[in-house]
């Protein structure tokens, strides 16, 4: 079992033969592991024989980029696409300018050369590499480069994805390498992530800087509303296709997304009402060049009473004045973007009675409809009877915007009413009201 940091050189028996005699170094790294391997020698030699490793900038790595097969056949002949990826050598370019240089770039290369070429056709980003091997070779017979297998690569791309091939094994089971031979051997071996957990100050201070970076997020949960650590209250859909139906251009994503909320009621008077949450949305358009436009804003208020819902919003874009937007967005890309999303509706850093949008010039693009499950959860439902009369119910409070309205136009026509029979016994004359009163009294 050896555990092993990000780029750490851990020497094979082939190695350490290898590098022991100077005569064999040729470049500075090799040189450099001759001076390691000495060290490693006058301190008690290796603690671990059979895991070793390639970084980023052994020989291994670059012959095993520039080998990488499709298939386990010997036959494999390569394709004129994994020739030019061949040659391609995906490492971080220290592109640092002197001082007192200017750069400078080229808008137009007349005369582009063949590596111009196979760099700016294909997709190169920056990748640092690391492999984790292991020696499978009989005791006694260490540092055979036959006996060498990959254990695990680990890569780390420009733009900080770390890929890990294969996964970590956590309960699915150790990896199998079967050694071709007369005995056959079976090795299982097992990867974990041994990384050290973040302390909580620090994620404290993670989250202290997303929201200062992005000081819109936490505005989309209203007061009294909150939600677990781990929920997500954002993401972003796949891409997809459009198709005539009718006189529209029409999207059917059907992507799935689950969202889970607890409200905390803090104003105990009844006539409070809470605000439920608001769903912003965003609707991209993306072109044959992989070019971005955004097609439309808008948001849903999530329903109040349980069950399914359909919900269709409709969408706008903000605009310019001009025909010289529209040239740019329809030949270039691009187009007018919201900084907050909250903007849609009221955002969440106005304070005041009245919001003027005068002068903010929009667009009518389109609807997007909402399919929604909804499902409500109250503790007031276990509660005794005695209590249910002290304490008004979570959901009858939470209770739809239907319900209340509802309620409220039930009063309203009663009030009307009552009113009404006012009006009418003033007018009446008195003998006549005394009449019926004593008419009514005597059954």
């Amino acid at each position: 079992e050896a555990v092993i940091g990000w780029q750490e050189k851990l020497f094979s028996q082939f190695e350490v033969d290898l590098y022991q005699h100077e005569s064999a170094c040729q470049t500075p790294l090799d040189r450099q592991y001759h001076q390691e391997i000495l060290k490693l020698e006058k301190s008690g030699g290796r603690k671990n024989y059979r895991i070793f490793t390639y970084t980023d900038h052994d020989r291994f790595t670059n012959l095993e980029e520039r080998c990488q097969k499709v298939t386990s056949s010997e036959q494999e002949v390569p394709s004129f696409l994994a020739e030019r990826m061949a040659n391609l050598r995906r490492r971080r370019q220290d592109l640092r300018p002197t001082e007192g240089s200017v750069l400078k770039s080229r808008i137009i290369t007349w005369k582009p050369s063949e590596e111009f070429i196979k760099n700016n056709h294909v997709i190169n980003t920056p990748v640092q590499t690391m492999y984790i091997m292991g020696d499978l070779g009989p005791y006694g017979m260490l540092g055979h480069r036959e006996y060498e297998r990959v254990l695990c690569t680990v890569k780390v791309d420009g733009n900080g994805v770390i890929t890990v091939k294969p996964d970590f094994t956590s309960t699915k089971g150790a990896y199998r390498i079967e050694l071709d031979g007369e005995k056959r051997e079976l090795w299982r071996y097992t990867v974990e992530n041994a990384s050290a957990q973040v302390q909580q100050e620090e994620e404290e201070r993670e989250q202290r800087m997303f929201r200062d970076s992005f000081p819109s997020q936490p505005l989309l949960l209203l007061p009294g509303w909150s939600s677990p650590a781990f929920q997500q209250l954002s993401g972003v859909t796949q891409t997809c296709a459009t198709k005539i139906l009718g006189r529209d251009n029409v999207a059917y994503f059907s992507y799935p997304f689950t969202l889970e909320m607890f409200f905390t009621q803090e104003d105990e008077s009844e006539g409070s009402v809470p605000q439920w949450p608001v769903i912003y949305f965003e609707v991209l358009s993306l072109d044959y060049w992989q070019r971005y436009r955004v097609e439309g804003y808008g948001s849903v208020v999530l329903p109040a009473a349980p069950g399914f819902h359909t919900l269709t919003a409709p969408t706008w874009r903000p605009t310019e004045l001009g025909t010289v937007s529209e040239l740019r967005r329809f030949f270039i890309g691009g187009s007018p973007e919201l900084e907050d999303m909250t903007y849609v509706r009221v955002p969440g850093i106005f304070k005041g009675e009245c919001l003027s949008r005068f002068g903010f010039r929009t667009e009518t693009t389109g609807s997007v409809t909402f399919r929604l499950h909804c499902l409500q959860q109250s503790k007031a439902f276990l509660e005794s009877s005695a209590l249910r009369k002290r304490m008004q119910s979570v959901l009858d409070r939470l209770g739809g915007f239907s319900q209340q309205n509802s309620l409220y136009s039930v009063l309203e026509a009663f009030q009307r009413a009552r009113r009404r029979m006012q009006e009418a016994r003033e007018s009446l004359p008195q003998d006549l009201i005394s009449t019926s009163a004593s008419t009514v009294q005597q059954p």
